[in-house]
């Protein structure tokens, strides 16, 4: 299934020294799969093998597998609408302040057209509480709605959403088989030499605005195995990952470029040129993807 120029030129990349290690997996909708498991989870300060189950940080692959799925679920629960304002479920957000991020809505946020700034460096403002606290408060520089900006922050926004409609941690909330937030290290892919915090990263969150909140946010802090994720990919392209409605809605093209949870195929990007239109993925800065392509029946994820 994985076919052999893929498996020399991803040997080669790991024999040569150009990856410390990989892992690749392709399933069907059928549920057939195939993996590629090379090289090393760590290097230093010690070398460890890499394994198929250990759990890998996801980074942004957080937002489509967890946030985006959670904040989609609660809105076919009646919950909430896609299409509230963030001040309806978060009414204490700019308090005091005339921001228009009151009147963006919660769809706008997971297409990334609400506006938001990319990011900022929250984990240099103190600690999780204060960091929390003025989030809510920060006189965020706003841009028109409706041109995608990707944005962390949006999506920090909807964890809190989720927080609130749920009345529960982030934390709490169930995963699905092969995902975690709280990885054992032993058995977790080392990420890097952090220099914050000035340690190898094994096993707690990399992104460092995750870390400041907990190691948890709407944008980062999902761990999974590659048996975790092509369960994910599988769920995408025979049904079950949402409901059939719910699922349709989810990889819907919402905005140029963007469903409601995933980047649509597009030309250059990260899912490969080889894709039909109806492919759709994401990637995670750590290094991780998940790409689907619904037509072809082929998702992959490395």
């Amino acid at each position: 299934m994985i076919p052999e120029r893929t498996r020399e030129l991803l040997e080669r990349a790991v024999n040569s020294g150009g990856l410390p290690g990989a892992a690749l997996g392709v399933v069907d909708a059928a549920g057939r799969r195939d993996t590629l498991i090379l090289g090393h989870a760590q290097l230093q300060p010690e070398n460890v093998s890499l394994q198929e189950d250990f759990f890998f940080d996801l980074a942004s692959l957080t937002k489509p597998l967890f946030t985006a799925r959670n904040v989609i679920r609660a809105a076919e629960q009646g919950r909430l609408d896609l299409d509230d304002t963030v001040a309806t479920h978060l009414p204490e957000l700019g308090w005091m302040q005339d921001t228009p991020l009151k009147t963006r809505t919660l769809r706008q946020l997971l297409t990334h057209t609400a506006g938001l700034p990319a990011w900022v460096p929250l984990y240099t403002w103190g600690s999780a509480d204060t960091i929390r606290a003025r989030f809510m408060q920060e006189p965020w520089a706003m841009q028109e709605a409706g041109e995608v900006v990707y944005s962390d922050l949006g999506y920090v926004l909807l964890g809190r959403v989720l927080e609130r409609v749920y009345d529960r941690p982030l934390r709490e909330f169930a995963l699905d088989s092969g995902l975690t937030f709280a990885p054992d290290p032993a058995h977790s892919v080392a990420t890097e030499r952090c220099a914050w915090r000035e340690r190898v990263l094994r096993g707690e969150t990399h992104d460092e605005n995750a870390a400041a909140q907990g190691g948890l946010a709407g944008h980062a802090g999902l761990f999974g195995t590659l048996g975790g994720v092509l369960a994910q990919a599988e769920r995408l392209l025979g049904g079950g990952w949402l409901s059939p409605a719910a699922q349709a809605e989810a990889t819907h093209l919402q905005t140029p470029g963007r469903t409601l949870a995933f980047v649509a195929a597009q030309p250059g990007w990260s899912g490969g040129s080889l894709c039909s239109p109806a492919a759709f993925g994401h990637t995670g800065f750590t290094g991780t993807g998940l790409w689907a392509d619904p037509r072809a029946g082929w998702p992959g994820r490395c």
